[in-house]
């Protein structure tokens, strides 16, 4: 039984960051996490492309317009929603997580996770490199551990194909 395992290893992979300029306190550090994981793991600074966009709710549509590019094995999305007295949060969160997570199955490419719904600023303060560390490294090593998965995955089934051709 086969058993198969991703691990954050980047080098030779593309990745695309997409962040949110609102509460750009918050997600310039996530962004500098999500390089830093990068370096780490061994993706080349020149295949890293950074995509700013106004805010979390612009975040699907520009994950999607790159990825129909066909240019990156992985995504990360970094964005920071600070819940206020009105609703405005619930739609803003709820709709920008969902457009993320649908777009992975669209497309096949994975997508780290990097948005912040928190209901403080402190709260996003201690999650961009505070105490609760970078969630814009977390959410980059996920989506190199995903993209190294989905190429074993690959691999695997095209020596399956081969060995059923021969």
């Amino acid at each position: 039984m086969p058993e198969f395992i991703g691990m954050p290893e980047g080098a030779g992979k593309r990745v695309v960051v997409v962040a949110a300029q609102f509460n750009r306190t918050i997600t310039e550090p996530l962004v500098q996490g999500a390089l830093e994981a990068c370096l780490k793991h061994g993706v080349a600074l020149d295949d890293v492309d950074i995509l700013w966009v106004p805010g979390a709710w612009e975040l699907p549509p520009a994950v999607a317009k790159a990825l129909q590019t066909d240019r990156y094995d992985a995504c990360v999305a970094l964005g920071a929603v600070i819940r206020g007295d009105t609703p405005h949060f619930d739609f803003v969160a709820g709709e920008a997580s969902r457009g993320l997570a649908l777009l992975q199955g669209e497309f096949g490419v994975p997508v780290g996770f990097g948005l912040l719904t928190c209901d403080t600023m402190a709260q996003a303060e201690a999650r961009a490199g505070g105490a609760h560390g970078n969630k814009g490294w977390d959410a980059t090593v996920a989506a190199l551990e995903m993209a190294d998965l989905f190429a074993r995955l690959d691999l695997a089934t095209a020596e399956d194909d081969d060995a059923g051709a021969a």
